[in-house]
């Protein structure tokens, strides 16, 4: 009896690691089930940065892609990026609804901002993102330059940005009319 009791305390105790293992396993499964359920009710609260600007239309994903490449080539500015999480979706057979981050400079802001603070060139190109809603209307949220560029702490890029202000604010308002 004795000899038994410790053969299965000798079996917990070697089996120790694999059930630590599992247990763990199970915990941080279901902590990133959590944190991730958490991250999609987070993300409808709204924007985390000051200064963002949600412009709601009545337009459809499409049209709105199409105006906002128009509204910055009319205001002088580069389309320089663009990402789509709908369309690499698409490309793999999903269907979701209309996701794309449009990144917009220019060269002579860029060497201006350069000149004012060079870490604050990971802020370039400044982006437009744009989302499809339920309804089949979109949605072109973007930041002011202004919120982007402050926390560099520089009157040069301060003065920089507000000039961008004015810009990209032409360039959503061209794109949502």
């Amino acid at each position: 009896m004795i000899r038994r009791r410790y053969s299965l305390i000798g079996l917990l105790l070697k089996s120790l690691p694999l059930l630590t293992v599992f247990l763990f396993g199970s915990v941080v499964s279901s902590s990133l089930f959590v944190s991730g359920a958490m991250s999609e009710v987070q993300a409808d609260q709204g924007y985390p940065y000051e200064g963002m600007v949600v412009v709601k239309t009545e337009k459809s994903f499409k049209a709105l892609a199409d105006d906002l490449k128009a509204s910055i080539k009319e205001n002088k500015m580069g389309l320089v990026t663009r990402a789509s999480a709908s369309a690499g979706a698409a490309n793999a057979g999903i269907t979701i609804p209309g996701n794309m981050v449009v990144g917009v400079y220019r060269n002579d802001f860029a060497r201006r901002m350069l000149t004012a603070s060079v870490p604050a060139g990971i802020e370039a190109p400044i982006r437009f993102y744009l989302t499809e809603s339920g309804d089949g209307t979109s949605v072109l949220t973007y930041r002011k330059p202004t919120a982007v560029f402050a926390p560099y702490n520089s009157a040069d890029l301060d003065a920089m940005a507000k000039e961008l202000d004015d810009i990209f604010e032409a360039i959503a308002k061209r794109a949502t009319e």
